[in-house]
């Protein structure tokens, strides 16, 4: 069993891998939107019901999104190319901070999306854009910048990946991303 968490009414543990047993989780979360209890820590990946991590008044949340760490502890990134999903609020589009010079620069994020597990603790990861660039110009990540995002957009781009090669898992926020079913 993976995490020392025990199975839930949501999601039942079923890998033995930490980091698989927490993405099924946000998935099914994602997914049924429940209004259940929230848990003891106010950002943990295991928060129900979607929408309250952060904030627990938030219903219309459709997102999670996460961070992961590799096993030499730095944030994994993943490469996106810019979006065809613009959604209109504050902080996005021409009036918002999407469309400043600086958040153009980058084309790599550390925030996603978790859209399917299968196999043996495979998924594939939607890309989220964040508000703000997040690398250093020699490609490193920037970790002041990632505390300044506020925001994010979905992508068009999704990588698949074996939840095996990573340790660890950062939620970050419930936001409503307008996500199509």
């Amino acid at each position: 069993m993976g995490c020392g968490r025990e199975s839930t009414s949501v999601s039942p543990i079923i890998s033995g891998s930490c980091v698989c047993d927490v993405l099924q989780t946000i998935l099914d979360l994602q997914v049924q939107r429940e209004n259940n209890e929230c848990g003891p820590c106010p950002s943990s990946c295991f928060l129900e019901p979607l929408g309250g991590l952060v904030s627990p008044s938030r219903s219309n949340a459709d997102t999670r999104v996460f961070m992961l760490v590799t096993k030499d502890g730095t944030p994994f990134k993943a490469f996106f190319k810019n979006s065809r999903h613009h959604r209109n609020s504050p902080g996005n589009g021409a009036q918002g901070g999407m469309n400043n010079h600086h958040h153009h620069q980058s084309c790599f994020s550390v925030f996603f999306r978790v859209e399917d597990i299968f196999d043996d603790c495979c998924a594939t990861l939607r890309v989220l854009k964040p508000n703000r660039n997040i690398l250093k110009e020699c490609g490193s990540i920037d970790f002041n910048k990632i505390c300044e995002v506020t925001d994010f957009e979905l992508t068009d781009s999704c990588i698949t990946v074996d939840l095996n090669c990573f340790c660890g898992v950062q939620c970050v926020q419930d936001v409503f991303l307008d996500v199509c079913r």
